[in-house]
């Protein structure tokens, strides 16, 4: 049996997780779609989709779908689904798990990945997270739930856009970049977003094209320098602006979040070592690996002619051979590192430390 993809959605309160998900289940694409919430409440799901009662664990669908309750552990429900599934008892292509509004997806994340059983059934497919255009800025200032959502996300649907000024969203959209810039986002009207939004991005998928936004990598290379968590007050070249447009609007100037969901990435043209590499990526997870949300990479790596793709969830690591070096192209490494508060010297510096001495 091929893997169950599973995408993580999650959002703070109100941002419009449960709207977006009806719109998906509702939406004509011939899927069978399980949803497992850990959360119940009347925003439910259940209230106008589902068939029968919520006493069963398990829900029919009137569109085919199911429906879980974690009235358990994630990964049991994950395993009775796939047991159920194996012996034809249930039928769904996919698996979409709704966090609460204030859950950290990271625990969710991991448990694709520490327990074999679930490793074996099913393939983690990306993280997607709403933010509420209207009170993101207070939320994201006042709790760090809300901050690491967004440090987590695959990509970023930015929900009741039309409720703020293009200016407000423009500023909202600046600031979610620095915290997260290999999420892509758009805005979305009442959940309305193609298919094509929600599944089989890949996120997770180490063999994938790795999506760090290519504007945020064509930055010249300042951001290596200094701290990107100033002040906006210079010009960010290719941060989400309008063709033509300079980052130089005045409300950019003195909005400042000096949040502490914070990325930033590290780049060379000298391979690594591979030792090294894994002895000091081995030392930092093992004193901020909390804190570190995401880090992916494309690495250059001694010894192989292949690209290794690299990535990592709070502790958890693991890197892959992806294609050949194409005849010509540059060889290079690009990490961009997402987390609270890390240290950007240390990680920087240890990755340097970590290439083959030139």
């Amino acid at each position: 049996m091929s893997l169950i993809p599973a995408t993580i959605l999650t959002g703070f309160l109100g941002s419009g997780k449960t709207t977006l998900l009806k719109r998906v289940l509702a939406e004509a694409h011939g899927q069978k779609i399980a949803v497992i919430e850990n959360e119940f409440g009347e925003e439910n799901i259940d209230s106008d989709i589902l068939v029968s009662d919520t006493n069963e664990q398990i829900i029919q669908m009137s569109n085919g779908c199911i429906c879980c309750t974690i009235r358990e552990d994630l990964r049991a429900t994950l395993q009775l689904l796939a047991a159920k599934k194996r012996k034809g008892l249930l039928d769904f292509d996919r698996v979409v798990i709704e966090t609460t509004g204030l859950a950290d997806p990271g625990p969710v994340a991991q448990t694709f990945f520490m327990d074999d059983e679930i490793a074996e059934s099913y393939l983690l497919d990306s993280i997607l997270t709403l933010v509420d255009a209207k009170h993101a800025q207070q939320q994201l200032d006042d709790r760090q739930e809300a901050r690491r959502q967004v440090g987590f996300a695959d990509q970023l649907f930015i929900s009741k856009a039309d409720l703020v000024s293009p200016e407000a969203l423009h500023d909202l959209m600046h600031r979610l970049k620095h915290m997260n810039p290999r999420a892509p986002q758009k805005a979305v009207h009442f959940g309305e977003v193609p298919l094509s939004e929600v599944f089989d991005l890949r996120g997770f998928n180490l063999n994938a094209k790795l999506d760090i936004d290519p504007d945020f990598l064509k930055e010249d290379e300042h951001d290596h320098d200094h701290d990107h968590s100033h002040g906006h007050d210079h010009d960010h070249a290719g941060h989400d602006h309008a063709p033509g447009e300079a980052c130089n609007h005045p409300s950019h100037r003195h909005h400042h979040h000096d949040d502490d969901v914070k990325s930033f990435v590290f780049r060379s043209e000298r391979p690594f070592d591979a030792a090294k590499l894994e002895d000091f990526l081995g030392a930092v997870v093992n004193i901020y690996g909390p804190r570190m949300l995401r880090y992916k990479g494309v690495l250059y790596m001694k010894g192989t002619e292949r690209k290794v793709i690299f990535q990592g969830v709070h502790q958890l690591m693991g890197s892959d051979l992806g294609p050949p070096w194409a005849e010509g192209e540059v060889r290079n490494s690009k990490m961009v590192f997402i987390g609270i508060d890390l240290p950007k010297d240390i990680l920087l510096q240890g990755m340097e430390q970590s290439l083959v001495a030139a």
